[in-house]
């Protein structure tokens, strides 16, 4: 076994001597196997142990174990301890998932505190398969389908994902039955879950009724589901390099609104070019998923791409809008602040928007999108800057009656998104003076017998 390991390492570029790895030891067969097969290879290792407090008696067997047997083989030990129900029960996560995070966050906070390359898991091939089979049951697509990554850095997952972590797993290439035989050979014993002989959960389930049956239908199942996980990760390279680059084709930034901070983090398609791609479905989820969108929100979305503009899909992070011809995404953003302006000044609005107001006694009108020049004796202070509400109307300038502000932006073909985030000035009597960048009111603009005039600007940060 140990053979096979080292060539599946020595393949893989997975470890270097000259480094150092920590080992996820529990004390059962397949984390007993990894550190035996590491020390005997030569690579430098220490282990780590996390007590998750939840077997009782049985839980701190297994500290035992691992404390002798890091002993007996002279590997440095760092230990943890839990109350992984208190945990699961303040975060609302099942105990399961508690586990993982707070695993994951203690072998990674541990690998920056020892300065250590990655941390050393003991998944093998059976875990692999199992896998496959999970993501199957689930849905899943071409990802789901390449199993396990024998190497996963800390980038990888995120920095706010709560079990991200450097992690090598350098077993995939052996089975259980390959570890067991070995550990027998070198006269290892190994303690052992009794959690994992009970099929209460989705993985002991695979691994205690499905596969069994599966392997009476086909006694060579487990090395056939392997091969095809390694064909997966194969197509799956060639998938990545053509979608990579047709997105790069296909996506563009925004500029509608070169004057709106938000424009420049947004992004859009063209719904016609997006069709004839040889599967719009797959470009939207390999555009979407990295922004949290659902596979039931894409697979929605690829079914009604001729939907009217304003058709409105969220995540968590970002809204996906149909716009005319085009998809357009945006980050979701903060509700906008409405800010009392008592006199001339100027206003932090945000943290990138100032707006500044002069009276100023020369006439000379700025014909900037982002500055308003109005009749400083038509506009009543104290004004007010907000975003569009429902029902406002004003009367822009060049025309005669009011109009609806949602019809006016419409006629300027806004996008849905933007117009969320239009801005008006009003003064105290609540007429819109300005909407922001668009257009001021023809109730305030500058005549021929204006004496003063009042200059809105805006500056960006």
């Amino acid at each position: 076994m140990w053979n096979k390991v080292k060539n599946y390492i020595e393949k893989r570029h997975l470890l270097d001597k000259s480094h150092l790895y920590i080992v996820a030891l529990s004390g059962g067969a397949d984390s007993v196997a990894l550190l035996r097969v590491l020390l005997l290879l030569g690579y430098r290792v220490e282990a780590a142990h996390c007590n998750f407090n939840l077997r009782g008696a049985e839980s701190d067997r297994d500290e035992a174990f691992v404390v002798n047997l890091c002993e007996q083989l002279s590997v440095p030990l760092h230990r943890a301890h839990f109350d992984t129900t208190t945990y699961a029960q303040l975060h609302k996560v099942s105990i399961e998932m508690a586990a993982r995070q707070l695993r994951y966050r203690y072998f990674e906070q541990l690998r920056k505190d020892m300065n250590a390359e990655a941390v050393c898991v003991a998944h093998h091939r059976d875990d692999n398969v199992e896998t496959l089979l999970i993501n199957l049951l689930r849905g899943t697509g071409i990802h789901g389908l390449t199993g396990i990554q024998p190497r996963r850095d800390s980038i990888e997952s995120g920095e706010d994902n709560t079990d991200a972590c450097t992690v090598i797993r350098p077993m995939l290439c052996v089975s259980r039955a390959d570890i067991l035989e070995w550990l027998k050979s070198i006269q290892q014993d190994f303690v052992t879950d009794s959690s994992n002989m009970v099929d209460d959960v989705l993985r002991n389930k695979i691994r205690l009724d499905v596969i069994p049956l599966l392997q009476q239908i086909n006694p060579a199942v487990m090395d056939n589901l392997q091969r095809t996980i390694e064909q997966m990760n194969e197509a799956e390279k060639i998938y990545k390099a053509y979608t990579k680059e047709a997105l790069t084709q296909l996506i563009d930034n925004d500029h509608s609104d070169s004057n709106n901070s938000n424009s420049q983090n947004r992004l859009h398609i063209d719904i016609e070019r997006l069709k004839l791609s040889p599967s719009p479905l797959c470009m939207l989820f390999e555009w979407l998923t990295p922004y949290g969108f659902s596979s039931a929100t894409i697979r929605q979305i690829a079914e009604h791409l001729d939907s009217p503009s304003g058709r409105l899909w969220k995540s968590s992070t970002h809204e996906l809008s149909i716009d005319r011809n085009r998809l357009l995404l945006s980050p979701i953003s903060a509700e906008l602040p409405t800010m009392r302006i008592p006199e001339t000044g100027t206003y932090v609005y945000t943290e990138n928007m100032r707006f500044r107001f002069n009276i100023e006694e020369d006439i000379v009108v700025d014909p900037s999108p982002n500055v308003a020049c109005l009749d400083a004796q038509k506009v009543v202070f104290p004004l007010t800057i907000r975003p569009i509400q429902e029902g406002d109307r004003f009367v822009p300038f060049g025309m005669k009656g009011n109009k609806l502000l949602s019809d006016f932006l419409t006629d300027l073909k806004v996008p849905v998104i933007e117009k969320r985030e239009q801005l008006v000035v009003c003064d105290a009597n609540g007429t819109i003076v300005w909407v922001v960048n668009k257009r001021p009111s023809a109730q305030c603009c500058i005549t021929e017998f204006t004496e003063r005039m009042l200059k809105i600007s805006i500056v960006h940060s």
